[in-house]
């Protein structure tokens, strides 16, 4: 079992190029000991306002400062109906606070929480902030976008990305917007050590392809991987704020070889299943039908024949009457006997055992660390240079050069994963730079 202190965390926002206030909020809320982690979790959260900026500002801020808190104040009810209660009495508040003054007209945001605790991770979400879990080379989205692109992508069956004409931003679910709102709750998702969950608000995830996302947290620390992923969405235009919040859990993260092209989107409900022999077929479907039950009515069916039996035997001065009698009760009392206990066991299993859900996982895309990635960050890291160089800004020559070197060699002896974590943390070194520098009406073209 994982441990409440195996879990490592990080997390960076950022107002982006094009904003002029960030509207982005988030919470970090770790279990300080094993009783904590057992009772509560470890709680992250990642809110995108909406509004003027101030108004967008409030109502993240509302929601950061009462989600978590809730959840902790109901968190010994379960996790699911305490994550629930969390985000419908935060809705509430930030409805109130928006019919309080015509100002605050439009006060809403996103809501992306992830609460990791032993049985698994439990996922709160409301909006289009998003939530990911990266797992074995794949990243794996858990959040549904709610949002009219992603609703008529899901009805089609189709890749969001397919869709045009439609606007990305147009949410059909918030926080604050009305009196009361739909929360999907889900878990809990299996922990395995390796894996890493991100939040993140659509300052990234409009801007940094998922397979980019999925690569840079399995190959950097979470503390480096914020701060990369948060420099690249505003390298690609930085449209938006961006917020990002790492969580690893129990160590380095496996890896698998993958197909870099493959992608799944909105996997289908009923998947093919494999041939299976026909005995083993009828021994499965016979373990599904309930046999205590069908028991119990047949002898409280046999009892009830019984029980005529010896009713008309007793009329024709049969001898054989008392006996019919004498099976009809033991039938009786047997069927309900076992009908009581039956219901006995149902009950105890409801209270005692966690409902069975099925858990979603909305998009899943390879991530590799190959050689393909490796050069595709390189020739950004190049082009970054160039264009760093051309303004005259400073950066750190060295500590560049030693890193993009220890990078090539790693390359060289097909290493590719270490190859790739050297050139990204080259690569960051470009970035802090740019950060430093830039200004608002600084253009930069996408490098990825």
């Amino acid at each position: 079992m994982i441990g409440f202190n195996e879990i490592e965390y990080a997390s960076f926002t950022d107002v982006g190029i094009r904003r002029s206030h960030n509207q982005d909020a988030h919470a970090v809320m770790p279990a300080t000991d094993d009783e904590h982690w057992q009772q509560i979790g470890h709680v992250f959260l990642v809110a995108d306002g909406m509004g003027g900026h101030a108004v967008g500002e409030l109502a993240a801020k509302i929601a950061v400062d009462n989600i978590p808190h809730i959840f902790s104040k109901y968190a010994r009810e379960g996790p699911m109906p305490a994550l629930r209660r969390a985000f419908t009495d935060a809705n509430s508040i930030i409805h109130t606070r928006g019919q309080q003054n015509r100002e605050f007209k439009g006060l809403g945001t996103t809501g992306t929480a992830v609460v990791l605790r032993p049985e698994g991770a439990w996922v709160g979400h409301v909006g289009d902030s998003r939530a990911y879990r990266i797992r074995g080379g794949v990243i794996e989205q858990l959040t549904f976008d709610h949002s009219l692109l992603w609703e008529l992508a899901r009805r089609q069956r189709k890749n969001p990305d397919e869709l045009t004409g439609i606007q990305s931003n147009i949410i059909s679910r918030s926080l604050g917007s009305l009196p009361s709102v739909e929360v999907d709750v889900e878990g809990p998702h299996p922990l395995e050590r390796g894996d890493i969950f991100l939040m993140c608000s659509d300052g990234l995830s409009g801007q940094v392809h998922d397979r980019v996302i999925g690569s840079v947290v399995a190959a950097l620390p979470p503390a480096e991987a914020v701060r990369f992923l948060v420099h690249m969405a505003n390298l690609q235009g930085g449209p938006d704020n961006t917020t990002v919040i790492v969580v690893r859990v129990g160590g380095e993260p496996r890896s698998e070889m993958l197909d870099s092209k493959a992608e799944v989107l909105f996997p289908p409900g009923d998947p093919d299943h494999p041939i299976v022999p026909r005995f083993a077929l009828l021994k499965y479907y016979l373990g599904k039908l309930p046999w205590a039950p069908l028991l119990a009515f047949l002898l409280l069916t046999v009892g009830i024949l019984m029980g005529i039996l010896a009713t008309v035997l007793a009329a024709v001065q049969h001898g054989a009457y008392l006996y019919a009698f004498i099976v009809a009760g033991l039938a009786l009392l047997s069927g309900i006997v076992l009908l009581m206990v039956q219901n006995f066991r149902e009950t105890r299993k409801l209270n005692n055992e966690p409902e069975e859900r099925p858990l979603q996982v909305y998009r899943q895309t390879p991530c590799p660390l190959d050689a393909a990635i490796y050069e595709k960050l390189l020739q950004s890291a190049t082009a970054l240079e160039a264009n760093i160089k051309e303004k005259l800004w400073q950066y750190d020559v060295k500590a560049y050069q030693d890193l993009a070197k220890q990078a090539a060699q790693h390359h060289q002896q097909h290493h590719y994963r270490d190859a790739f974590r050297q050139q990204c943390r080259a690569m960051l070194v470009l970035m802090e730079a740019v950060h430093a520098y830039r200004g608002k009406n600084e253009d930069f073209k996408p490098l990825w």
